[in-house]
């Protein structure tokens, strides 16, 4: 009997060891996979291949998080905000598909599962806000963060002279900046 229960601890400690390696080598591809998404097509990193990536993570969260605003806003403003929420998430899924297909085309390879763009996003996750303010003053200041962040992009994209990439974030950034006002202006504030 005690050779049968020193036998079973062997075979748990050697079962345990094994799916602790194999854990370890599956978080090491991982990271090796993700960190290759910012690799260019000559194996060279690009300081603004990470950042394009960045960005696609960040619109994927936002996606969710203004989804979620549109699900569950309440209140007097309901109607049009549940309207303008469903505008905006459908912007944001266009622009993250933009900005994905732009990294494919200078070489790079888009951040595409939740680990991710768990690990490549800046903007936050929330659970659900409870007044149409705080949802329309959570999603005032994403898209400030987002206008910085494209702006430090923009200034890569000038060193690097990639023109396409450049003039596609100008594009956004000056988006971002109408929505930042339109936002303030339903706070009732002044441009910040």
């Amino acid at each position: 009997m005690a050779k049968v229960l020193e036998k079973d601890k062997e075979l748990k400690e050697k079962a345990s060891e094994k799916a602790s390696s194999e854990k370890a080598s599956s978080e090491k591809a991982s990271k090796e996979s993700s960190s290759s998404r910012s690799s260019s097509k000559s194996g060279q990193d690009s300081e603004l291949l990470s950042l394009l990536n960045q960005q696609i993570a960040n619109w994927a969260v936002l996606h969710m998080k203004i989804h979620q605003h549109h699900w569950y806003v309440k209140g007097p403003n309901f109607f049009p905000l549940h309207v303008k929420f469903q505008e905006l998430y459908e912007e944001a899924s266009l622009t993250l598909d933009e900005l994905a297909e732009r990294l494919l085309a200078v070489g790079g390879q888009p951040v595409s599962t939740s680990k991710e763009i768990a690990r490549a996003a800046t903007i936050e996750e929330h659970e659900p806000l409870e007044t149409a303010e705080e949802m329309v003053r959570s999603l005032r200041d994403d898209y400030k963060q987002l206008i910085e962040e494209t702006g430090e992009a923009m200034e890569l994209a000038e060193e690097e002279k990639d023109e396409g990439t450049h003039d596609m974030l100008l594009e956004l950034k000056t988006k971002l900046e109408k929505h930042v006002w339109m936002l303030n202006a339903h706070l009732g504030r002044e441009v910040e």
